[in-house]
């Protein structure tokens, strides 16, 4: 096998940093810690309608027994007219990133 080495000299300019991908990783999983999305806020987040995120996310059974507050999961649905839903941000957007496929296949 052959080998070539190159020196290379790369200049970051002075209002930039450079990190490690599990660094930014970190950073943008604490950004959403405690935070709490209500429904508009999870509409913004996928450009999706209420209707549409209701009828492909959180009604499908196979999601709502992983997604429920009362199962144990992080997403509180409203049980009367005027409650409003709440998501924890930070496993909202890890299920989603996960599911993603699986939400936007329309194999529900």
């Amino acid at each position: 096998m052959q080998q070539l080495e190159v020196s290379l000299s790369i200049v970051i300019p002075q209002d930039q940093v450079l990190i490690s991908k599990v660094e930014l990783q970190e950073l943008k999983r604490q950004e959403l810690s405690g935070v709490y999305w209500n429904m508009k806020d999870l509409q913004n987040r996928i450009n999706k309608s209420d209707k549409w995120i209701k009828e492909n996310i959180l009604y499908p059974q196979k999601f709502r027994k992983k997604l429920d507050s009362e199962n144990g999961g992080f997403v509180y649905y409203p049980k009367n007219q005027g409650q409003t839903w709440s998501f924890q941000a930070v496993k909202m957007a890890e299920f989603l990133d996960k599911y993603f496929s699986q939400i936007f296949s329309g194999s529900n």
